[in-house]
């Protein structure tokens, strides 16, 4: 009786999940999805890039023109998508039964960067069976390697075609909508290339933008991720990779979103 139970308990720790994540709407979204399936251990919360820190490392990858342009979009039109788009976002949400309500503060660990050698520690320490990324910064070899789990992310994108940020924009731009969707993958040591465990187009309406695709990227990502997590417990996942261009894609400028949009009717 007794190794059956202490059997049961180990079991149970290898079904705990930790989210390690940025703080926003989407993590929100993420944890209240998955708390009534799951036993949700902990949210690891890092800190966001101090601004000062990512302009400048973006501008030595980008140019500062581009930078400026970048800045432009986001303050300007970004913005304004964002206010317009309110009841389309509602409807989403409604759609696809997700909540974005707070994660409750005592399940939130706060971190400098998931990097950091504390969060190697919290990760050691609560040894969960899988670990669930969403919007941090590149995560090292180290921390990925601490715990012998299994680190997943839902992409907003088709990898490796379209890889960083904004895949569903980006593939409406190029007019391939046979790669306008989401992926959730493995997280490996470099961004975005991690074998696939699915793929999904996503449905864009007239009613979606710029600001709207991610939501529906991010709802039809976690219909995957559930169907993936029960396989990764029981040690049954499948991937996969794809041999297709590999490629990065920033935010837009200012002046190329009106250009697609004017020209090309692209929002």
């Amino acid at each position: 009786m007794m190794i059956f139970v202490l059997f049961k308990i180990e079991v149970l720790n290898k079904r705990r999940i930790i989210i390690l994540a940025a703080s926003g709407v989407s993590t929100d979204i993420l944890f209240n999805s998955l708390k009534n399936n799951y036993d949700i251990e902990a949210v690891i919360l890092e800190k966001p890039v101090p601004p000062m820190e990512f302009l400048k490392k973006r501008i030595k990858k980008l140019g500062i023109r581009k930078v400026i342009g970048q800045i432009l979009f986001q303050s300007i039109i970004a913005q304004y998508l964002k206010l317009v788009s309110i009841k389309r976002k509602q409807q989403i949400l409604k759609y696809y039964n997700l909540k974005d309500c707070a994660i409750p503060e005592e399940k939130i660990i706060r971190v400098n960067s998931v990097n950091a050698s504390y969060t190697l520690e919290i990760l050691q320490k609560l040894n969960p069976g899988l670990v669930i990324v969403n919007g941090t910064r590149i995560i090292s070899r180290e921390i990925l390697n601490c715990i012998p789990v299994k680190f997943v992310n839902i992409h907003a994108g088709i990898t490796p075609k379209y890889r960083n940020v904004h895949g569903a924009y980006w593939a409406l731009v190029n007019n391939d909508l046979e790669n306008c969707g989401v992926t959730v993958h493995i997280v490996d040591a470099v961004i975005d290339t991690g074998d696939i465990i699915y793929q999904q187009r996503i449905q864009v309406t007239k009613k979606d933008n710029f600001s709207t695709y991610p939501l529906l990227q991010l709802a039809e990502g976690l219909l995957y991720l559930k169907k993936a997590i029960p396989a990764i417990f029981e040690n049954k996942i499948v991937c996969q990779k794809k041999d297709m261009e590999s490629k990065m894609w920033y935010h837009p400028t200012f002046g190329e979103y009106l250009y697609y949009w004017l020209m090309h009717g692209k929002k």
